[in-house]
């Protein structure tokens, strides 16, 4: 069993494992505890009726607007669990208006969030304490978008400590297999979908975030997604730049309100659904370095400084 080792000047504490006592725990904690998955609106527990069998664990909605289908094991997961969650991937591409009364039961929505019901995209996400990386392998077959995270907990006391890990595929020189059905979000799917005159000056704000990023040594990860272009440390985003309209966009950063309401910039508005601050960006007058300390305050919130 794992243990998490906390080492301070005046003490060292051993924190065994706790294990989860049940998939009905496991379950209710990921869904108590947004902050696992940030970038998901979770909507639904146990979604029960329609024509399939079985019953997805939760049901989400992302930041794109996608729906995701969340699956919790309790055990240690391989390739098995795949035909499960294909099947529940398919049932919600095919009958996406149970989702869509779902969602308009849902009384938290973000404001700014558009969801095309006639061309739903479905994405995967399972969760287990444990993932063989072998599931990798088939995980890259499948024209679904799917995600595997591992989430293992340490309790001391009233403290919950969390342990997060999202498996990805190594790179090996091969080149992947190109699968239809995956978008990639870069710049001519922005032409396609946006302003074109727009778009460089969207890309021109990214590489000045990338620039800072670069020069204060942050360790975040650049990843463009359909309405914006998110910087993540692990699985969730410090900030990004999105997509307001077809012609404008802002910054967005993982701030709470109290936390940036004083701060200069100030903030165009707060979305209380994904928690997040916006700051519209205006062309010809926004620069990106008058944010840093904005950037910076977002970025050791998620390092947990």
């Amino acid at each position: 069993m794992e243990t998490v080792i906390v080492k301070s000047k005046s003490n060292t504490k051993i924190i065994p494992q706790t294990m989860f006592k049940s998939e009905d725990e496991f379950e209710k904690t990921i869904f108590s505890t947004p902050e696992i998955l940030e970038d998901i609106i979770l909507i639904k527990r146990q979604i029960r009726g329609g024509s399939k069998t079985g019953i997805p664990d939760i049901i989400g909605i992302d930041q794109n607007g996608d729906i995701c289908i969340i699956e919790m094991k309790n055990v240690t997961v391989d390739s098995n669990v795949i035909p499960q969650v294909l099947e529940y991937a398919i049932w919600a591409e095919s009958y996406p208006d149970a989702i869509k009364n779902l969602w308009h039961e849902y009384k938290n929505k973000p404001d700014d969030l558009e969801i095309n019901w006639d061309n739903v995209e479905v994405k995967i996400i399972i969760i287990a304490p444990k993932i063989l990386n072998s599931t990798l392998n088939f995980v890259n077959k499948i024209s679904y978008s799917i995600d595997l995270i591992e989430v293992r907990q340490y309790i001391d006391n009233e403290t919950h400590l969390f342990f997060i890990n999202k498996l990805e595929a190594e790179k090996d020189g091969r080149k992947n297999k190109i699968v239809s059905g995956m978008e990639t979000y870069d710049e001519e799917y922005y032409k396609k979908h946006f302003n074109q005159n727009s778009v460089p000056e969207f890309l021109k704000y990214v590489r000045d975030v990338e620039q800072i990023i670069k020069e204060k040594n942050w360790q975040l990860e650049t990843k463009f997604n359909k309405y914006y272009c998110g910087f993540k440390y692990g699985f969730n985003n410090a900030f990004a730049v999105q997509w307001i309209g077809t012609k404008s966009f802002a910054f967005f950063v993982k701030l709470s309100k109290e936390e940036v309401e004083n701060l200069d910039p100030k903030m165009t508005r707060y979305d209380t659904g994904w928690k997040q601050a916006y700051y519209n960006i205006e062309l010809g007058k926004t620069n990106a370095k008058d944010y840093i300390k904005i950037f910076e305050l977002a970025y050791k919130k998620l390092l947990g400084k």
